[in-house]
């Protein structure tokens, strides 16, 4: 799992409103001394609120800059940073009023820490007792809705959040969090979701992201026109919002409109501060891919890797940005038989990574880089027909994450083997393993699904090939398996 996807749930899990907004709630405690501090703490907290990570990350900055000992605003600004090095040095400028600050603000920094070493059982530890400290505490609860969700372990999460509402109905954060649980994780139900995103709209009609994450529903639903309405409606609510015309952009994609689509994501763009820019660019190369023209796309990932230095982001954020651009390209090349550009595009992206990894400078976060360096080695040496070597790769990955306090860290190890067996045709342990990957990504549900196919298990097979077709959510996977996901559930 990728630490911006881990930190993304966790922020959203993390939403806030102001403390005294509810009788009941008694709130972690916020150190510092200065007035102007707190109140740009305050107005960063109602940036959260709204979805506006761009401003809540100035305000949280102001916020420090006022007290460089707030560590409350420290830790809220890791939240909201736009690359590992800002997060790192967001939790390092935490440490330096640590020893005044509360206890809950002490253990919230910790909580953070630990997403550089992947160790997602140690934040649930530690959110346990964060809710045990402060049970009447909205904050905390949603803090401990954010460690299960990063352990797959979605009942809990839900039932955490029906306990946030109790304690505060008035608090939309969490309608709006479990409609996204319901939306994007297993066993999904769109029509919870689209009922506690009705509940958050209804709490707090004037925030435009409960908008376009109803329309994210009717997407879901394969219900494009639908869906297309509700982001219209949300860019009425915030003419200057660059995450609906993003969507708009996925919704022609789907429909086969390219040309609309790239429009669409160049409105986003435009609409995006330089810190965004980098991570929304790809979609529009995704385009490429939706319409068969995988090198396009690949090139298109490869240029924009080296055009991000021209898009205005500090250092740290271009790196990562790069990162991701390349990732996306290789997983491009792989699929689509490009093995040449996809070595060079890995060999790339490992030197990114280690890069990044010395600006961080911690052996756990190295540790992390060189995990997924090795799994995309073994990846394009299983596409390669180098079984043995991607076997060897797969060993490396169990060995890097051998320490890890982590109960999925041995996803990627059996993806690597899932897929050499896929590859040759050994359809029983294709499926064993694909069942110990992370099936929360579609390539995994896709290729389990094939093995299924291949043994004779038709009914599961088609569950899962439907699951993938419909899903309707813009990654890379959904972009490379649509089309051949889609014939499958019409064979």
């Amino acid at each position: 799992m990728n630490i911006f996807t881990q930190r993304a749930a966790a922020l959203l899990a993390f939403l806030a409103v102001p403390f005294a907004a509810f009788s009941a709630v008694e709130e972690i405690p916020v150190t510092t001394q200065s007035a102007e501090a707190r109140l740009a703490f305050n107005a960063g907290q109602a940036a959260l609120d709204r979805g506006d990570g761009q401003q809540a990350n100035d305000l949280f900055r102001a916020a420090v800059a006022a007290d460089p000992n707030f560590t409350y605003a420290w830790f809220n600004l890791s939240n909201v940073t736009f690359s590992t090095e800002e997060f790192n040095a967001a939790l390092k400028g935490g440490e330096l009023g640590a020893a005044q600050a509360s206890e809950g603000e002490r253990m919230l920094l910790e909580f953070n820490k630990l997403f550089l070493d992947n160790n997602f059982n140690a934040q649930l530890e530690l959110a346990t007792r964060l809710t045990g400290k402060y049970p009447n505490s909205v904050r905390a609860w949603m803090q401990l809705a954010g460690a299960q969700a990063a352990l797959n372990r979605f009942a809990d999460q839900r039932a955490t959040l029906e306990k946030v509402m109790t304690l505060a109905p008035e608090f939309s954060p969490a309608a709006f969090t479990l409609g996204g649980s319901y939306l994007f994780n297993e066993p999904t139900d769109f029509a919870k979701a689209e009922k506690y995103y009705r509940k958050a709209i209804a709490l707090s009609p004037g925030v435009d992201m409960y908008y376009w994450s109803l329309g994210d529903v009717y997407r879901g639903s394969n219900k494009l026109q639908d869906a297309r309405r509700y982001y219209q409606l949300a860019l009425k609510l915030d003419p200057k919002d660059l995450t609906s015309p993003i969507k708009l952009g996925h919704v022609n994609s789907f429909l086969g409109n390219f040309d609309e689509a790239r429009a669409d994501y160049d409105r986003g763009l435009a609409a995006a501060g330089p810190a965004n820019a980098g991570f929304l660019a790809p979609f529009k190369a995704y385009t490429y891919v939706y319409a068969g023209d995988a090198a396009t796309a690949v090139k298109a990932l490869e240029k924009l890797a080296t055009d991000i230095d021209g898009f205005g982001a500090e250092p740290a954020q271009r790196l990562n940005a790069k990162v991701f651009a390349l990732t996306n390209a290789a997983l491009v090349a792989m699929w689509r038989g490009l093995y040449d550009d996809a070595q060079r595009i890995l060999a790339r992206r490992a030197g990114l990574m280690r890069e990044n990894a010395k600006v961080v400078g911690t052996p756990a976060f190295s540790n992390i880089q060189e995990t997924q360096i090795a799994f995309f080695d073994g990846q394009l040496a299983a596409w390669r027909g180098d079984f043995k070597g991607a076997k060897q790769q797969a060993k490396k990955v169990a060995e890097l994450v051998a320490g890890e306090n982590n109960a999925r860290k041995m996803e990627p190890y059996h993806e690597l083997l899932g897929l050499v067996a896929l590859r040759q045709k050994n359809w029983k342990l294709a499926v064993s393993e694909f069942r110990q990957a992370d099936l929360t990504q579609l390539h995994n549900k896709f290729q389990l699904a094939q093995a299924l196919e291949a043994t004779n298990a038709g009914d599961e097979a088609q569950k899962l090939y439907k699951e993938v077709a419909l899903n309707n959510f813009n990654t890379i996977d959904f972009a490379l398996l649509r089309s051949e996901a889609l014939k499958k559930t019409t064979s």
